[in-house]
């Protein structure tokens, strides 16, 4: 029996309220950079990798572009293997954080449905080698924990798929360094043990 496909505007219902959820539980924000990896064809309820869907796509930035521009972060999305992984961003992006910028143009067979809708909906797109985003969302089970900053830390969220697709994510934070004495916030009241 074949799987009823979900709307357009179901997809980027979910992905909205995904993607909010996420930007309020690791305080995205503007500067904040969130990694989103999709399999189009997850969310049409195929194998990954083999079913990319333009329209998908599309449904999946109008929802993730909403909460975008409600929280003011910015998006980096990860093509597919055949690209190595490479980011779509906006190019004040790459500037502003000096990464390494890679020549190639997504298309659905060599980037991925998802990238290549992103690289031709922004206004100034670049592809980046890698990043070290605040954030990430993997809908469909792409692998995008090498884009995260350390150490990350996985998030349950309300919404457990978009579509058809298995939804995963994941907030980062410094790591706690030190040992037996170190603090890890202002004590209440001055501690008079120093080292030397």
């Amino acid at each position: 029996m074949e799987k009823k496909q979900t709307s357009g505007d179901t997809i980027r219902e979910q992905a909205e309220l995904a993607v909010r959820e996420l930007a309020q539980t690791a305080g995205l924000k503007p500067g904040r950079i969130l990694v989103v990896g999709t399999s189009t064809s997850e969310v049409a309820g195929r194998h990954i990798g083999t079913s990319g869907a333009l329209d998908v796509a599309q449904s999946l930035l109008e929802g993730i572009g909403a909460a975008q521009a409600e929280f003011g972060f910015d998006v980096a999305y990860q093509c597919c293997e055949h690209l190595n992984r490479a980011l779509v961003l906006e190019r004040p992006v790459l500037e502003r954080l000096n990464l390494r910028e890679v020549s190639a143009v997504p298309v659905p067979k060599a980037g991925g449905s998802m990238a290549s809708a992103a690289y031709r909906a922004m206004a100034d797109p670049a592809l980046a080698e890698t990043i070290e985003a605040h954030a990430g969302i993997d809908i469909g089970e792409t692998l995008i924990g090498m884009h995260l900053r350390r150490v990350a830390v996985p998030l349950r969220l309300s919404v457990r798929q978009i579509g058809e697709a298995r939804v995963n994510a994941a907030l980062t934070r410094p790591p706690l360094i030190g040992g037996e004495r170190a603090m890890y916030r202002i004590p209440e009241e001055a501690d008079s043990t120093f080292c030397e």
